[in-house]
């Protein structure tokens, strides 16, 4: 097989984590993958973290240096045009399907009659849908040989639009753990550093921004503070509504059982899942939710609103942790309270995450894009 792959942005090192597998993989079966980034990094991204190189272990061509915003739209789409359009590859591997650019790498593998596929990780749960772009999903999906998705919300997404369901390729998402991670090391911290019932140490990581339903977490942990006085918050990570939720929490009088720690590193944030009773994912709107992922990998349960894509898969109701109904303070201090009192037995839970975790590894995700290119390759028209 002879494939062209392209990712949005450089920056993504749990992609990154991927490529480098399905790279190992495609050359230990004789296959040629090329990997094209478009950009390296993108607005959003931009002050959080460079990228880190050490991760991207696979060859790969940069065509975009520099924040994929500040790209003139017209060269972005002409110069992934003439790309696809001047290929030998036999099947092309768009980023996605929202974009002007998407779609004229869509009309070259089509002009040039390749195969084409795309990557899909929205649901249903992840906002609103539009009669209008629902039609253009419906056209591009059914021009495509093959479309990626990560998990059943995501399958769902892809059906609701017409979807061939031969078509959808359902493969595991994958978090980009660093090269020393050691699951028994991981077991002792967990063991070592848990808190106690009594003392209870709720987590969250991520951007502090108004899909992520901060304002409901804050007012559902002052509720649970009346009943543990001990308990403590930490929210890891920035964003434009931090100024807004120091307020409210100010307003809620949580003192110092709140703590915005801002953006930490792999080391840090490590020791954070070994210390938390819980990791608590609030989302009104996530399609996945890859700090789930990481959070399993260090031995620490979930609490995780109804709207994200990973619930399915990785939130088993009494063994890696709950859900609770999206935009409800009310349940998700019921959850963590609960989880609280039935997940004393740190061994015991730390095992249970760690075994739901264990199948999500890069290099079973790259295995998952291999064979999905096979059959893509196999399939008869658009």
């Amino acid at each position: 097989m002879k494939i062209d792959l392209y990712h949005n942005i450089r920056w993504s090192r749990y992609k990154a984590r991927v490529f480098s597998a399905l790279h190992k993989r495609a050359i230990s079966e004789s296959n040629d993958v090329r990997f094209f980034q478009i950009a390296d990094t993108d607005g959003q991204r931009t002050a959080l973290s460079g990228v880190e190189l050490e991760y991207h272990q696979y060859p790969h061509d940069l065509l975009f240096p520099g924040s994929y915003g500040d790209i003139p739209a017209s060269r972005l789409i002409v110069t992934l045009f003439r790309n696809v359009m001047r290929s030998d590859a036999q099947l092309v591997l768009i980023p996605g399907f929202d974009q002007p650019e998407h779609w004229a790498m869509l009309l070259a593998a089509i002009l040039s009659g390749k195969k084409r596929g795309t990557f899909c990780d929205s649901t249903l749960h992840d906002r609103p849908q539009s009669a209008v772009k629902g039609v253009l999903k419906r056209v591009f999906f059914g021009l495509c040989n093959g479309v990626f998705c990560y998990g059943q919300r995501a399958r769902k997404y892809l059906l609701h639009y017409g979807m061939n369901p031969a078509r959808v390729h359902q493969r595991y998402q994958a978090a980009a753990l660093p090269s020393n991670y050691s699951v028994d090391v991981v077991r002792e911290a967990r063991l070592r550093m848990a808190p106690t019932p009594g003392e209870p140490r709720f987590l969250y990581v991520g951007r502090l921004s108004p899909e992520k339903s901060l304002d409901v977490l804050l007012v559902a942990f002052a509720q649970v503070l009346s009943d543990l006085p001990a308990a403590r918050l930490v929210l890891v990570g920035g964003g434009p509504q931090a100024n807004a939720l120091k307020a409210l929490a100010a307003e809620l009088h949580l003192g110092d059982a709140v703590i915005f720690a801002g953006s930490m590193g792999q080391e840090s944030l490590a020791e954070e899942y070994a210390r938390a009773t819980s990791l608590v994912l609030p989302s009104r709107s996530e399609p996945w939710g890859l700090v789930v992922n990481e959070a399993l990998h260090y031995g620490c349960p979930l609490i995780v609103s109804d709207h994200c894509g990973c619930v399915p898969e990785l939130v088993i109701d009494g063994k890696s942790g709950y859900v609770f109904k999206t935009d409800s303070a009310e349940d998700l201090s019921s959850k963590m309270l609960k989880l609280v009192t039935e997940f004393r037995d740190v061994a015991q839970v730390t095992d249970n995450c760690l075994q739901t975790i264990a199948p999500y590894s890069p290099d079973a995700a790259a295995r998952q894009i291999l064979t999905g290119c096979r059959v893509m390759l196999s399939v008869e028209g658009a």
